[in-house]
């Protein structure tokens, strides 16, 4: 198999214009944005399928394969390279790399002393895709406070639980962990192949929010997109993760949420506000969803 050259460069210094193998659209500052991604990660689902602290050989080395999962390396000491598309970068001891799904894939170590490193395999599932088909993220960074690092992957390696469930909850919240510190430090882009979903996503997301005071029907939603209801419900729910009701519902109680916490509203003016015309039915359906009535909801968390 012919060795293809790449071209070594540090991501810091020279920002890559394609994320993830792709090309970027909109720098994700726009709060609408912000708010299509945040309605996508109310579904995601993260799974940990690997993770262990290794020492490299000197033959480590895979130089063309697309896997179907994340990777995260934490270099702990050594060098070597990775490649992304056509990436290649050298990183260096106290960097967090991140390699995405679906993309092509390569590695090797370059001298007598490989890398140590924590790694892990993960999936992060945001309605039909993975949360990186989704968003673009730079490919390594540095990061300030190893010793943190070090041992949320320490605990991610070996989580503690006294059940197999316990520990196999401590896990998924570590990856969480990690995979937040990497994102709050790294700018964030829509990839261009999603943007128009995204902008689906937030012209549905204006009128629902516009509209939560009134009866919100599937045959209107799906008019905003020029889309049959039955077609529309089928992509919304494959693209999205959930169901057009059930995202209108999810938001009418995040809305109810809001009011009773930092508002004086009465119960009946909420419901009102949100959709409901009869307070007992908005009073069963908040605490089928809280477990909760919106009194003892107010009493609780109310600032």
């Amino acid at each position: 198999m012919r060795v293809r050259s790449f071209r070594i460069e540090s991501i810091r210094d020279n920002p890559p214009e394609r994320y993830n193998g792709e090309s970027v659209g909109e720098l994700m500052t726009s709060s609408k944005s912000e708010q299509a991604i945040s309605d996508l990660l109310h579904n995601l689902q993260i799974d940990v399928t690997s993770a262990h602290r290794t020492q490299c050989t000197s033959n480590w080395r895979d130089i063309d394969y697309s896997p179907d999962y994340n990777k995260f390396y934490f270099i702990l000491d050594g060098e070597g390279w990775i490649r992304v598309d056509d990436q290649q970068i050298r990183p260096r001891p106290g960097q967090l790399c991140f390699m995405p799904a679906y993309t092509n894939q390569g590695y090797s170590a370059i001298s007598d002393k490989p890398f140590l490193k924590y790694w892990c395999h993960f999936t992060t599932r945001a309605g039909a895709f993975d949360l990186f088909q989704w968003i673009g993220v730079p490919y390594c960074i540095d990061i300030q406070d190893k010793e943190r690092m070090s041992r949320l992957f320490e605990q991610l390696v070996e989580p503690q639980g006294n059940s197999a469930l316990v520990t196999l909850i401590r896990q998924k919240a570590v990856m969480l962990e990690i995979l937040a510190t990497f994102l709050e430090h790294v700018p964030v882009r829509i990839l261009q192949h999603r943007s128009e979903e995204i902008n689906r996503l937030n012209i549905i997301h204006d009128y629902v929010d516009k509209h939560l005071h009134l009866s919100v029907s599937v045959d209107e939603l799906a008019a905003l997109l020029h889309l049959h209801p039955n077609y529309f419900i089928a992509y919304f729910k494959k693209r999205f993760g959930i169901s057009p009701h059930k995202y209108v519902n999810r938001k009418r109680m995040e809305k109810a949420k809001t009011l009773l916490m930092t508002t004086a509203l009465s119960i009946k003016e909420v419901a009102a506000l949100t959709g409901f015309a009869d307070t007992n039915h908005f009073t069963k359906f908040f605490r089928k969803e809280t477990g909760f009535s919106p009194t003892e909801f107010r009493g609780i968390y109310a600032s």
